[in-house]
């Protein structure tokens, strides 16, 4: 990443947790926030359309054709194949942001999240949400009633890889109380924009093919 990046002035915020851990309703929350320049960051899929979902709101919707283009244009920032579909995170919503000088947030899992922070590791606040224990997360997961139990008890298995992996965030915040998480989570943000409002913006040099292998 070229140097000059270091100059957005937009904040990319990275919101992990369990499945079921919450944050979710913690990012929609806070976009209700109209005292701070919040935006959310729109994920690409390749899986089909569901009913009441709209194109760009709740993803970009592209076949894999599209996708992959897209991969070895460098115009992906991070991707992952989950049950046979591929989900990434497109590149030019994100610069655009951080050129605006947007705090764009991310309900993102952590590897996404670890993969963003590598490419802007200056505009990048890392932040996942601890359940209070593991008990709570499967009530939650069980109260959702959504998913098979088979496809529950692949997610519980990952809470330990996801728990490990949050050790290189850049703050854990234990989600036993919505208000009082959301206030927290809240003052994280501003502390970190604060001091980024004021900087200039230059857009980086990058060459069109980054390189990143397809999967």
């Amino acid at each position: 990443m070229n140097e000059e990046s270091s100059r957005y002035r937009g904040l990319l915020v990275l919101i992990s947790a369990p499945s079921g851990g919450g944050k979710t309703t913690i990012i929609r929350r806070l976009l209700k926030d109209k005292s701070l320049p919040l935006a959310y960051s729109v994920s690409m899929t390749t899986r089909p359309m569901r009913k009441g979902e709209r194109d760009g709101v709740d993803y970009f919707f592209v076949d894999e054709k599209e996708f992959r283009r897209r991969i070895r244009r460098g115009l992906v920032i991070e991707y992952e194949k989950v049950h046979g579909h591929l989900y990434g995170t497109p590149r030019e919503p994100v610069e655009r942001a951080l050129a605006e000088g947007k705090i764009l947030l991310f309900d993102i899992d952590v590897n996404g999240a670890l993969d963003v922070q590598r490419e802007y590791p200056h505009q990048s606040l890392l932040l996942f949400l601890v359940p209070p224990d593991l008990d709570v997360l499967r009530q939650r997961l069980e109260q959702r009633a959504t998913e098979s139990p088979e496809v529950m008890k692949r997610r519980l298995q990952r809470v330990e890889l996801e728990m490990a992996k949050a050790q290189k965030f850049d703050c854990q915040i234990i989600n036993d109380h919505l208000d009082r998480t959301l206030d927290e989570l809240r003052d994280t943000v501003v502390k970190h924009w604060s001091g980024r409002k004021t900087q200039p913006f230059q857009t980086p040099d990058r060459r069109s093919d980054s390189g990143q292998t397809t999967v």
